[in-house]
């Protein structure tokens, strides 16, 4: 059995080396990469509550309607899901050939450094390339703690995570009963004080509480106009604008919401990892199942979910009413992405677009941060926040997949890493990796 010392003087751990990459994994990144901006565009170009109420702004009806449609029966959460997922495998991949080498006290360095520049980035990302919505900050922080449970086995990972998944659910309930008692509070008040009737103080302050929440949730459109002034006044007014937001994101939202939700994805990712399900060496009947069991459930969950919602008017109480099955629905919806992706690459996914989908997720980092920049400077810079409908983004969208997929293997062609792929190793390793491949 090794020493100490021997763990300690063994070789300085580095970057996964090229042919030690797993493509499935790689793959499956890419998808959800591209797949990720399908959710945050609303975010990145219309003021806040557009993300999950279309009728804020953006349209709610025809083609804005369908497309927010889509994307929440499809699309919410499972991108982000299956990032996650894929960060918690990157823990095991990390530490794989490294902790082979016994090398565990500077493996263990490695990773923290790692993680602390990886929050560094995020808040980078929030701050000054003015995306609150990012999840970096996140990741880093909630990587310190998976780190230690790296050599837990797959059955108890994913019996964690499905507790946390519980907790979640649990507390989601909590908060619609909540919501929906202080609606009918608040509006047995507004009956009395309409009939003429004195209110007593916690009346008051049933009906102020309700009426922040509304505020909150379905802001005047004079806030929306305001918000949308303010974004296209320039760079600086925007950052004033985001500030805020990014700081309840990383810090109040994080802690209630965020870090729930990004430790129970990245434990259930360990767990599939050690499985051998991301290796996308199982048969393909495995895979389909996955896809038809997972779709088969979260599909009808998440449709019910949004039906509900549209037909509520997008109401406040119908949103919160729908978290009491969110999780229900996206870890299935999740799970079936995963299986259809990976049924795919064995089977019917051209090569071209396997070598093209590996070079986006070997730079996802990269290629995550570039949405940013590119809708920042469409945004904020050149004026476009708030001018845009929900379905006319799509079409930048597509271009944004299209310059990905062809630039991301030409790049690599020349390059091993993408460019923020190679200083976060840099960073991390304390050493300069090698950037040119000739």
């Amino acid at each position: 059995m090794p020493t100490t010392d021997t763990w300690t003087q063994g070789p300085q751990p580095g970057p996964v080396k090229e042919q030690q990459r797993i493509s499935s994994i790689d793959q499956l990144r890419g998808v959800a990469l591209l797949g990720i901006l399908l959710i945050n565009i609303a975010g990145m170009a219309l003021p806040d509550p557009a993300y999950f109420d279309p009728s804020a702004y953006g349209g709610d009806t025809g083609w804005n309607l369908r497309a927010f449609f889509i994307n929440s029966v499809l699309f919410e959460g499972t991108m982000r899901g299956i990032f996650s997922m894929l960060f918690g495998a990157g823990v095991l991949l990390f530490a794989w050939k490294k902790e082979e080498g016994g090398t565990w006290s500077v493996l263990t360095g490695a990773w923290y450094k790692r993680c602390i520049w990886l929050i560094a980035f995020g808040l980078i990302h929030a701050y000054l390339l003015i995306w609150p919505g990012e999840i970096l900050y996140y990741y880093g922080i909630v990587g310190m703690f998976i780190f230690t449970v790296r050599h837990a086995s797959a059955k108890k990972l994913i019996g964690f995570s499905i507790f946390l998944f519980t907790i979640i659910t649990l507390l989601n309930i909590h908060d619609a009963r909540k919501v929906k008692h202080l609606q009918q509070e608040a509006s047995m008040a507004m009956a009395m004080e309409e009939q003429g009737a004195e209110l007593s103080v916690d009346q008051k302050q049933v009906m102020e509480a309700w009426s922040q929440k509304q505020t909150d949730y379905k802001p005047d459109i004079a806030s929306r106009e305001k918000v949308v002034w303010d974004m296209q006044l320039g760079y600086l007014s925007a950052l004033r604008t985001t500030a805020p937001i990014a700081l309840f994101f990383q810090t109040s939202f994080f802690f209630r919401h965020g870090f729930l939700d990004v430790l129970s994805m990245m434990l259930l990712g360990m767990g599939l990892f050690k499985l051998g399900i991301f290796h996308g060496e199982r048969k393909a009947g495995f895979y389909g199942l996955m896809a038809l069991v997972g779709y088969g459930v979260g599909i009808p969950v998440n449709w019910y979910e949004t039906a509900l919602y549209i037909n509520d008017n997008f109401s406040v109480v119908s949103y919160f009413a729908n978290q009491r099955t969110y999780e229900l629905g996206r870890i299935f919806t999740t799970m079936g992405h995963v299986g259809i992706v990976l049924l795919c690459l064995k089977s019917c996914f051209p090569g071209f677009l396997k070598r093209a989908l590996a070079a986006v997720g070997r730079m996802a980092l990269t290629n995550y941060v570039m949405h940013t920049l590119i809708t920042t400077t469409l945004f904020v810079l050149f004026r476009q926040f708030g001018q845009w409908q929900r379905f006319e983004l799509y079409y930048l969208i597509l271009l944004i997949w299209i310059l990905q997929l062809i630039g991301c293997p030409i790049w690599l062609r020349y390059f091993r890493f993408g460019p923020l792929e190679w200083v976060w190793r840099w960073l991390t390793y304390g050493n300069r990796p090698p950037f040119n491949k000739h």
